[in-house]
């Protein structure tokens, strides 16, 4: 599937956020390019006009995708699917989003960004109730049993990413990480009090209603 595969420091400058799309790196300062970039030599850029309605719109949508690495086709299919769903579109979007299997990855600490979680699912590294997935999109339901091939369990890449989360305790509510074991369980269907994200994702629901 098509992916973007362009420098991701720059996606961050666009939106004006840390993306945090490199793990670790993005929370050294030393490293992150977002932190460290320097104003441009001469005259400061003139200040842009006050941003219409649908720039706003169009920009939220914008970073909701990079944060989650789906291209525009992909997104549109989880809107028209949230919108077709009980509930709130707009939370049955992000919800959508919050149950691939690449971000539930990176949710239980197996990875450091949601792009090596890809990384390892298309490898094979990666087993959904026993079985090896190699779809990034999966989307996971409650009581799925998420987990590292055994072949892969002794990687130092896999270890280095456990001890960084387990130093940040950050893992969400709607899932539990067996870390001794390098598993994990999707206890519960993620609210939107449990995603932690800068998102106006009614501004989006807008953008799409027009």
């Amino acid at each position: 599937m098509a992916r973007y595969t362009g420098p991701v420091c720059k996606l961050c400058r666009r939106e004006g956020l840390k993306l945090f799309l490199k793990g670790s790196r993005c929370l050294n300062k030393d490293k992150c390019s977002f932190e460290d970039r320097k104003a441009p030599p001469g005259l400061p850029p003139k200040k842009k006009g006050k941003q219409s309605e649908y720039s706003l719109q169009l920009r939220e949508k914008q970073k909701v995708k990079r944060i989650y690495g789906v291209l525009e086709k992909q997104f549109r299919d989880y809107f028209e699917k949230a919108n077709n769903t009980d509930g709130i579109t707009g939370e049955v979007l992000l919800q959508l989003l919050e149950r691939r299997l690449d971000n539930v990855v990176y949710r239980m600490g197996f990875a450091s960004s949601r792009a090596q979680s890809r990384s390892f699912i298309s490898q094979g590294h990666i087993l959904v109730n026993g079985v090896r997935v190699d779809i990034s999109s999966y989307q996971t339901k409650i009581g799925d049993v998420v987990s590292i091939q055994e072949k892969f369990k002794k990687s130092s890449m896999i270890e280095q990413n456990v001890q960084f989360s387990q130093s940040l305790n950050r893992n969400p509510s709607w899932v539990t990480t067996d870390f001794p074991n390098l598993s994990g369980e999707i206890t519960s269907l993620p609210l939107r009090e449990h995603i932690d994200l800068p998102i106006k994702e009614q501004v989006i629901v807008e953008l799409y209603s027009k």
